[in-house]
């Protein structure tokens, strides 16, 4: 009699499906996001599992200490009495629908000109000078570094060989300097340097970066002029919040010794001890000198 209670066979796949759906429905869309939303509730995790909102004292939010933020003007100018994060590829930066990189790396050294089809692309050593350039002039220290020119572009030289790879150089140009712009180096190699006339390729020279005399290790540090892989990284080095300190003070009307007691405060070490860097939250920490300093119209 049971026999004649089993489904057609035709059937069976189906009923088997549904009850695998019904299984995992019950598994992953009921049982683990209750038991994801009880850990949640743990001590050490409970702080940060809303999304660690900062609100204002009216209770609005303003953001969350778990997303990086832009602290500028709508020029996109840096707001002189707040600490700066890292530069961001996400979007218009910081956006958080857009998360992304800028996908250059190393190899990214000579600028892509303007052409009729764009406005071309400056590549990821020029982005890092002229990052560098800005944040020493905005923060009074030598902001040059290897293989920038004072201009605060890339010191990349296109050199032209007599053989092709080998023989005498006979031809040199600034290939990040476009006339008429004076290159950054008259002469190299007992040739003389031109300036990158606009519209000219050069695919046949040798591409070749000139170190200069700046510092091995350059009063800006490297986070303040690299983006994250997400640009949405909240933290900044605590060598580049010490940069800003001084600045941040001023401006609040605050002693340095007090920003620093913060700076201090928002520091978060190494995982575990030992993994990673030291790095301070900059979205928790001027959201904390606002409180203690408001500053009006920033």
């Amino acid at each position: 009699m049971n026999r004649h209670l089993r489904p057609p066979a035709w059937a069976r796949p189906s009923l088997t499906a549904l009850r695998v759906v019904l299984a995992l429905t019950l598994l992953l869309g009921l049982a683990h996001p209750l038991a994801m939303t009880a850990a949640a509730r743990l001590p050490g995790l409970r702080d940060g599992a809303p999304g660690g909102l900062l609100t204002d004292p009216d209770g609005r939010v303003r953001g969350s200490t778990l997303l990086g933020q832009s602290f500028a003007d709508e020029d996109g100018e840096p707001l002189p009495a707040f600490f700066q994060p890292r530069p961001s590829s996400a979007g218009a930066g910081h956006d958080a629908s857009a998360s992304a990189a800028g996908n250059l790396g190393p190899q990214s050294v000579v600028d892509a000109p303007p052409t009729d089809r764009g406005p071309g692309a400056p590549s990821l050593l020029t982005q890092v000078c002229s990052r560098s350039r800005a944040i020493g002039e905005r923060e009074g220290v030598d902001g040059g570094r290897p293989y920038c020119t004072e201009g605060g572009v890339g010191a990349v030289l296109g050199v032209y060989r007599e053989h092709g790879a080998t023989g005498r150089v006979t031809r040199v140009v600034s290939l990040n300097e476009p006339c008429p712009v004076r290159p950054f180096r008259l002469r190299h190699a007992g040739a003389p340097v031109e300036c990158a006339r606009p519209g000219e390729a050069h695919p046949r020279a040798a591409v070749t970066a000139v170190r200069g005399g700046a510092p091995a290790r350059p009063a800006v540090p490297g986070d303040a002029v690299t983006a994250s892989g997400s640009g949405l990284d909240p933290h900044i080095s605590p060598a580049y919040a010490r940069l800003q300190t001084a600045r941040v003070a001023a401006r609040r009307g605050l002693d340095g010794a007090t920003v620093r007691e913060l700076v201090a405060a928002h520091t978060t070490g190494r995982a575990l001890g030992v993994l990673g860097e030291p790095v301070v939250n900059v979205v928790s920490l001027n959201a904390a000198l606002d409180r203690l300093a408001p500053v009006r119209g920033a």
